[in-house]
């Protein structure tokens, strides 16, 4: 069984070392008070068109794409190839609602989306609750991102103990990395740290994705899978499955907090709209490595590394074990680093949202003479409780389905959509049907949840319709729940506002009468 060289764990580790400096150093990018929170949180609005496109492309090129799409593709199929239409339209999504939210949020001087929702709503309530919301889906998300990290680790350390304990120890070194880097940088940290991170990514992609086709023949795997129609194309019952994932993860990218973050440290809107006109070039690796779950069945040596884990963690370990097979000891090292940070520097943006939430959003809402500097310390210790807390939802899935951690999280976070996108073209909507709305949309995910996976462990975010229709993405229907609740709400209270209106002017025109 091949281990990773002492060569590649010293590239690893150099390179790590480079990289914590670069988040050190990077607090003192533009520099700014980092007692003050939208210096801490928003890096004080002042990224440049490059570094807001390093920053938000951080959010692509997360575990999502290294680990949770190849390990679903090689063990459900085609069917997660839905990740490429979804990066191809959520940018469109982007190009039209970032940069009108940034307009609003400079002059209004909002960091969370829940302060523009508040603004325009009036409403606390729903602010409180959007910020809620945002706050528990990120927690999925961040336990997708230590699960990538947790897979790089497991890999470099397997061979040295029995599988449980390294597993453990890799979990724990996760946290305390991702806790650490988080307290101690904010998003400047984050930022430059992301800017080196995407560079060896981009490089690792690259070079992975060269070498592995020139070491894997595609068609021995395909000959493999010739009984498995399902890694050939999408079947026609999975139709609806496969364009409701990606509509609904379209939709979902830019509601997420951390989103929202990266678009509002921008400079300026124009530098905004430049920056996402790009991030689509980010999507171009992302086939290539969904198809490394197909790839994989054509390497017998990872075939074999994969065979001594658990069918409900080998997909985990996918494309690690492809670049362990295929690239020489250093360079394997060199792209394990850039999988580990590029779960850990999304991670790190996505507990810093979070945190920006609770402050901002919750906190400050009950005590709103809160001292900045005060302010900051809650919102470092919080991303760490933030971080701790994700970690619990790593156990929720099994390790292979990772991919359903970000899914779960697409359904929660869907269910802000009214209160955030329809925010941005109408402030018509009733605050308190928003409200009901969300709730009631939240209580149908849930309900289907459990019985899309029979009241048992959750593996699957598809709910089975029938024989014709096949499964949908659970998102759809709970997203038409709240869209339902807030459109009757609103036109109830559109007519009821309406007749108590038109009231007094019916009595004083009768009382008119009465004096004639």
């Amino acid at each position: 069984m091949k281990v990773l060289s002492y060569l590649g764990i010293g590239v690893f580790v150099a390179l790590f070392v480079v990289f914590v400096f670069l988040g050190v150093y990077g607090r003192n990018y533009k520099r700014g008070d980092l007692k003050k929170m939208d210096e801490w949180s928003i890096g004080g609005r002042h990224f440049s068109v490059w570094v807001v496109w390093f920053l938000v492309g951080a959010d692509l090129y997360t575990a999502y794409t290294f680990i949770a799409i190849p390990s679903s593709v090689f063990a459900v199929g085609s069917i997660y190839f839905y990740a490429v239409p979804y990066v191809a339209l959520t940018f469109g999504i982007a190009m039209w609602a970032m940069p009108k939210l940034w307009k609003i949020s400079k002059e209004k001087g909002y960091v969370t989306g829940a302060d523009f929702i508040k603004g325009y709503s009036k409403s606390r309530l729903l602010a409180v609750l959007v910020a809620i919301v945002g706050i528990v889906a990120e927690l999925p998300y961040i336990a997708l991102q230590i699960v990538g990290m947790l897979s790089v680790l497991t890999v470099m350390f397997h061979g040295i103990s029995n599988i449980t304990i390294v597993t453990d120890l890799a979990l724990i070194l996760s946290f305390v990395i991702l806790a650490a880097f988080t307290f101690m940088n904010g998003l400047r940290g984050a930022t430059f740290t992301a800017i080196f991170k995407d560079a060896i990514i981009l490089l690792s992609v690259a070079i992975v994705v060269i070498i592995v086709v020139a070491h894997s023949d595609l068609s021995a795997a395909f000959t493999t899978l010739s009984g498995n129609t399902k890694y050939f194309h999408v079947l026609p019952i999975d139709f609806n499955a496969y364009w409701s994932l990606f509509l609904m993860s379209a939709l979902a990218l830019y509601l997420y907090p951390h989103a929202i973050t990266g678009s509002l440290s921008a400079k300026n809107r124009k530098v905004l709209r430049t920056s996402q006109s790009l991030l689509p070039l980010y999507g171009v690796g992302l086939a290539f490595l969904a198809l490394f779950g197909i790839m994989v069945y054509s390497n017998s040596s990872a075939m074999t590394f994969l065979g001594t884990f658990a069918s409900a963690s080998r997909g985990t370990y996918v494309v690690p074990a492809l670049i362990l097979y295929t690239l020489p000891s250093w360079l394997a090292g060199f792209a394990f680093l850039g999988i580990f940070i590029g779960g850990l520097v999304p991670a790190s943006i996505m507990a810093i949202s979070q945190a920006n939430l609770l402050t901002s959003n919750i906190v400050k809402e009950f005590k709103p003479d809160l001292n900045p500097a005060r302010e900051t310390i809650i919102a470092k210790i919080a991303s760490v409780v933030f971080i701790f807390i994700a970690v619990g939802f790593i156990f929720l899935f099994p390790l292979t389905y990772s991919v359903q951690l970000q899914l779960l999280g697409g359904i929660i976070i869907l269910q802000t959509l009214p209160a955030l996108f329809l925010g941005l073209v109408t402030n018509k909507l009733y605050k308190h049907s928003l409200s009901a709305g969300l709730i009631v949309g939240l209580g149908f995910a849930i309900y289907f949840m459990e019985v899309a996976n029979h009241f048992s462990t959750w593996k699957t975010t598809l709910i089975a319709t029938n024989s014709e229709l096949g499964p949908f993405f659970i998102g759809l229907f709970a997203l038409i729940a709240n869209l339902i609740v807030v459109g009757i709400g609103t036109l109830v209270y559109r007519y009821v506002s309406k007749g108590s209106e038109l009231a007094p002017k019916k009595a004083e025109t009768s009382a008119t009468a009465q004096v004639k």
